[in-house]
């Protein structure tokens, strides 16, 4: 059987978040039906600028658009830097504004930070104005994160746990009840 592709994003651009840790979690909890890759260039994309974005875009920004088309799915973690979206995720988001990759696209929204509730409503207003499609069910805000994963990747908190295997459940049910 082939595997389903989910292209993940995290929002941080700190080695071995919180949030990159999440994916890596994630990733070994649906690795037998997803094949997920984590892109880790948001840092090499530059500044969004509508001169620039034309039939050809910067190379850095077709990869990047490239790897969200061919995906069945995205997700994406990010944390929450000064009540907001971290400026690099903002950006990435922004190349796509004049495409259509997100319409349609199946995805799962996390936000884990320390509070997080400003940028989960920025990320869920983005994600719609993209048009991509998610439900209550695959949005996930994990509040004090530092203290819920450890170094190892490793869910230590029980409530954090149990909402990320149901946020899988309900993300892998996207495709798998097809």
């Amino acid at each position: 059987m082939k595997k389903i592709k989910i292209f993940a994003i995290t929002g941080s651009t700190r080695n071995n978040s919180s949030n990159y840790k999440l994916l890596k979690f994630i990733s070994e909890q649906i690795k037998d039906s997803f094949e997920v890759e984590i892109f880790e260039g948001l840092a090499q994309l530059p500044h969004f600028n509508p001169d620039l974005d034309t039939e050809n875009p910067p190379e850095e920004v077709l990869f990047f658009r490239n790897k969200i088309k061919k995906a069945d799915g995205v997700i994406i973690c990010t944390p929450e830097y000064v009540f907001s979206l971290p400026g690099s995720l903002k950006n990435a988001l922004e190349w796509c504004v004049s495409t259509t990759i997100f319409s349609d696209k199946k995805v799962g929204l996390i936000t884990a930070s320390a509070s997080g509730e400003m940028a989960h409503e920025q990320l869920i207003l983005i994600m719609k104005t993209l048009e991509a499609q998610f439900t209550d069910e695959t949005l996930l805000l994990i509040q004090g994160i530092r203290g819920k994963i450890d170094h190892d990747a490793k869910v230590v908190n029980e409530s954090a746990l149990k909402a990320l295997k149901d946020f899988i459940y309900n993300f892998e049910n996207q495709f798998l009840s097809i």
